[in-house]
């Protein structure tokens, strides 16, 4: 019998410190009900002491995740521990993940404490922690940079203290995969009661490295990876949750692990997280890239025709990709509809929601000839904006572009439930759109990226649009889709004005793991 690889998922907590991928708390249980489809076995709901919004979303997932362990983020000190165990309360399985510094630099320049106070804040805290619950990780940020024999030290003293998972993490992406290894061993060889407790890593991408650090570790005792869906996460991102999944059960043969992991839902996640976040998977990417299993050589071709596994280590079916086509037209009755959304995990709030969101893909559906899962995600989106974050809404919008004239735009929006007319000539239609948005909104904004995608193939396809925006050191992605890509691109940029408008910004947590 293989030894069990927990899969811990922080998508909702680290990848949504990408810059402009904060998630709203509708969005953020959506990911959580498909991380519990695919049996991911912890998730890191968020930081509970960086806002109330935070706070919110982490309990809401507390309240509607069954199977799969809820896990709050919290700095060693006793406020954040607290809001974090509040936060958790209702869930069937909950977890408080501590962390405090533990490499020279972190504690001399950023801490402003000593090794000896490092630790004693460390047992304070997970002291603090299993007041409520029992089940306790911590984790020596920047371990990866940290001296072995310190490590050895804090670790001792928390598991000592009651810690159940020791988290050694690469929070800089520093290290390489076999001495990542080595100090994994060295740990789990010299520290006490090393065999009473899970060890877990948490690597970073910035060399490229986070999934082979991780599956090093795991080839020397690590029993836990905290990865993220497509790597999602600050600067490079963290270990691809599908990669290292992928990687445990492809090579069976040379790990002595296995995960709990659905493997068919991985597709669907990766495609959920990326349309919600605004960030596009790229064509190559492992496991969940377009091109992850096409073959364009002829030799490659040849081969696959004539037994797939000469140039297949894995089947696409097997990650999900054949469970994303859905046949749904305009003669798709209303029951059929909401059956579908169930299956793929999206509740609306009520009827009318059901009703509008309905509504919208019977409008949909006289545009395109079939309708896909990619198209009720995007879809659904819009169904879940409350009232309150809506404080710009698009009512009406004309552009007129021709060749060797300069593009128009009208647009008549509701800013605070008032409405506006507005025009503007710009470079392209889009770009006129944006001008005349910006002559109601006034935003003072700066556009740092504007994305197209196509949602699904063919001509009438819908546009996914991104657009992200900064002000005053915040930004946000805001995203639209339409099979208009002008509409789309309005959308998107109203999605990304109503994120600034919206009060609540998170405050940063002190360190990252």
């Amino acid at each position: 019998m293989k030894e069990r690889l927990v899969i811990f998922d922080t998508t909702l907590r680290d990848g949504e410190q990408s810059p402009g991928a904060s998630m709203t708390r509708d969005e953020k249980i959506r990911v959580a009900r498909q991380l519990e489809r695919m049996k991911v076995d912890v998730i890191e709901a968020g930081f509970a002491a960086a806002s109330p919004g935070d706070f919110d979303a982490i309990r809401a997932i507390a309240e509607a995740i069954k199977e799969s362990t809820v896990c709050s983020l919290a700095r060693a000190n006793e406020n954040d521990i607290r809001r974090a165990g509040e936060a958790i309360r209702p869930a069937a399985k909950r977890r408080i993940h501590t962390f405090i510094a533990t490499s020279p630099i972190h504690m001399e320049k950023k801490l402003r404490m000593t090794p000896d106070q490092v630790v004693e804040q460390a047992v304070k805290a997970i002291g603090w922690a299993r007041e409520y619950t029992d089940d306790v990780e911590f984790s020596a940020e920047d371990a990866g940079r940290s001296e072995l024999d310190f490590l050895c030290r804090v670790f001792t003293a928390v598991i000592e203290a009651g810690a159940t998972t020791i988290n050694v993490p690469d929070t800089v992406g520093y290290n390489l995969p076999g001495q990542f290894a080595e100090t994994i061993k060295q740990l789990i060889a010299r520290v006490p009661g090393a065999d009473k407790v899970v060890w877990s890593v948490h690597c970073h991408n910035d060399l490229g490295l986070a999934v082979a650090n991780s599956l090093a570790a795991v080839l020397v005792g690590a029993r836990q990876v905290e990865c993220t869906i497509n790597g999602l996460g600050e600067r490079a991102g963290n270990a691809s949750l599908e990669e290292v999944v992928m990687a445990v059960k492809t090579r069976a043969d040379i790990f002595p692990v296995e995960t709990g992991i659905d493997t068919t839902q991985i597709v669907p996640a990766s495609k959920l997280v990326s349309q919600i976040t605004g960030y596009p998977v790229q064509p190559n990417k492992a496991v969940v890239g377009a091109n992850a299993f096409a073959h364009e050589s002829g030799i490659h071709q040849d081969g696959v025709l004539k037994h797939r596994e000469t140039y297949e280590i894995m089947r696409a079916e097997d990650v999900g990709w054949t469970q994303n086509k859905l046949v749904l037209g305009k003669h798709s009755g209303r029951n059929a509809f909401k059956t579908r959304l169930a299956e793929l995990g999206i509740e609306l709030a009520g009827d009318e929601a059901l009703n509008a969101a309905f509504a919208r893909f019977k409008e949909l559906a006289d545009k395109k000839h079939e309708i896909f899962d990619e198209d009720l995600q995007a879809l659904v989106s819009d169904e879940t904006v409350t009232p309150e974050d809506e404080h710009y809404k698009l009512v009406y919008s004309r552009v007129c572009s021709e060749t060797g004239e300069t593009p128009e735009a009208a647009v008549t929006l509701t800013a605070g439930g008032a409405e506006h007319k507005a025009g503007a000539v710009g470079s392209g239609p889009v770009d006129a759109t944006f001008r005349a948005i910006e002559s109601v909104a006034k935003s003072g904004s700066e556009l740092l990226l504007y994305s197209v995608n196509a949602i699904t193939t063919g001509t009438d396809a819908q546009g996914e649009v991104t657009v992200r925006l900064s002000r005053g050191g915040r930004i946000v992605n805001g995203n639209g889709a339409d099979t208009d890509i002008v509409i789309a691109s309005a959308k998107a940029y109203l999605n990304a004005l109503n994120k600034l408008h919206s009060a609540g910004d998170k405050v940063n947590p002190q360190g990252d793991v």
